[in-house]
């Protein structure tokens, strides 16, 4: 089955879709090991882990498509890509849906920031206007060429124009054709539960760890009635912490012997990544000498 009518059936069936953030392919991998039914593809974990640049709109398109490639080709789960601002106007939007169906990811989010876009968690951000985002999304619906395409659209108006403005965009966007909607750094709890009121269409929630908004975990999630949560920051944010105390351990010991079994085995790492099947198939391919 196409990720995106899997991702469409998850829509439907009851119960929330959690995705935790990966940034490579290792990550997605384990998420899928551990048994979520959903991937996303971070945007900030891509900019900092794959091009080596914070969350401020330097991941050009085709960076991002690549890391939303190899990511739906590793993982047999759909695939939730950041997809930023669609990368310029109307006709950027067209190619940007275009290009991401053609990844292999199952949905994207695309927002109403203006470029240059930056973290949705960061000070002084600014939006375009609601005319303008509507377009954008008219457009990114008519570009898909699988109606099972999911499109989510965020909107980052809450700290920048205020709730009423943010509940004019949502109904705007749900009138241009988002299938899902993304209001960014709510605020409180109560807040949440408002959002939930006034949409009419699949919600979902930003988990930041170190962000704005309360960390509800999945079941208050659920119960308040969103249906998908994504944890952009959750592998990133770890690794670098988990990462640093190691490279501190090995600079002032030098050595991490004392460590391994805090480790994952070399050859389990591997398995993550198909070594078995990959060696099978190839042993299937093998050329028996003694025949000739």
């Amino acid at each position: 089955m196409k990720a995106t009518k899997r991702f469409r059936q998850l829509l439907a069936e009851p119960g929330i879709i959690t995705a935790p953030g990966a940034y490579d392919c290792l990550t997605a991998a384990i998420i899928e090991k551990t048994g979520f039914p959903a991937v996303y593809m971070t945007g900030a974990g891509t900019s900092v882990a794959r091009i080596g640049y914070p969350d401020l709109a330097l991941a050009t398109a085709t960076e991002m498509m690549d890391n939303a490639a190899a990511i739906a080709a590793t993982v047999n789960v759909p695939v939730i890509a950041d997809a930023d601002t669609g990368y310029g106007g109307t006709m950027n939007v067209r190619r940007t849906i275009r290009e991401y169906e053609r990844t292999g990811v199952a949905a994207v989010h695309i927002e109403d920031q203006q470029s240059p876009k930056r973290c949705g968690h960061l000070e002084d951000k600014q939006v375009v206007s609601i005319a303008e985002m509507t377009q954008k999304i008219r457009a990114a619906v008519d570009a898909r060429t699988d109606d099972d395409f999911t499109i989510i659209v965020r909107t980052d108006a809450l700290a920048v124009t205020g709730w009423d403005d943010t509940m004019r965009r949502c109904d705007a966007f749900t009138e241009a054709g988002a299938d899902a909607l993304f209001v960014e750094a709510i605020r409180s709890a109560e807040e949440a539960a408002e959002v939930v009121a006034r949409t009419s269409v699949p919600l979902l929630y930003n988990f930041v760890e170190t962000g704005k908004s309360p960390l509800l975990n999945v079941s208050e999630l659920e119960q308040l009635g969103f249906k998908m949560v994504i944890f952009p920051g959750s592998a990133f944010m770890s690794v670098a912490y988990r990462v640093g105390q190691v490279m501190a351990e090995l600079k002032a010991t030098g050595t991490t012997a004392h460590m391994v079994s805090e480790m994952t085995p070399l050859t389990d790492a591997f398995e993550l990544m198909g070594l078995s099947e990959m060696l099978d198939r190839d042993a299937g391919y093998a050329v028996d000498n003694a025949a000739d």
